[in-house]
């Protein structure tokens, strides 16, 4: 009986790898070649350009500020009210019951650390959006002596919390951190 050799079906190179094979992994990496170029683009596009990076935070200095004056910047295309509290105005925004109020919050809650006498709250009433009396000097105060908003008649006391009017929740504190003593970073 003779037998006859079987015939070889295995198509390896001298290394073991096959034809096969490597066509499979050379189809891959081609794929994922062109599939990452095709996404670097789509997610670089969806990165912020630099001008939006630019207007995501400001910077003020507040050194020419005295107590009791308000002044008036933008952040994000809206008003930004930054106050500098006179010693009585602090002591009156203690005083107040925080119990009786719509939107209970401290005078400490509304500021930093170190910078009691500085407040500075989003120029935006919270009723309907518009923007309130009392950063410029002369401007009506409203009844509590901080903002007045002349749209629907909010009164904000001197912390920038609602005190009367139709108005839900107080003037919003923004994210700020002091960068030195007479420089703010809001944002």
């Amino acid at each position: 009986m003779a037998t006859e050799p079987a015939a070889t079906t295995d198509l390896t190179t001298d290394e073991g790898v096959r034809r096969r094979d490597w066509i499979h992994i050379a189809a891959l990496s081609t794929a994922g070649v062109g599939g990452a170029s095709v996404l670097l683009p789509l997610i670089s596009q969806m990165s912020p350009s630099q001008d939006v990076l630019a207007a995501s935070s400001t910077e003020i200095d507040v050194s020419a500020i005295q107590a009791g004056q308000a002044i008036k910047a933008t952040f994000r295309k809206q008003p930004l009210f930054v106050r500098r509290l006179t010693p009585a105005e602090i002591e009156e925004a203690n005083k107040v019951d925080v119990g009786s109020l719509r939107d209970p919050q401290t005078l400490a809650e509304r500021t930093k650390p170190g910078h009691e006498d500085m407040l500075i709250t989003m120029g935006v009433c919270t009723h309907l959006g518009c923007v309130p009396l009392g950063a410029a000097e002369g401007e009506n105060r409203g009844d509590f002596g901080g903002y007045f908003c002349p749209c629907h008649g909010s009164h904000y006391d001197v912390a920038a919390r609602i005190r009367k009017g139709p108005a839900p929740k107080n003037l919003h504190v923004p994210d700020y951190t002091f960068k030195s003593d007479t420089v703010v970073r809001v944002g």
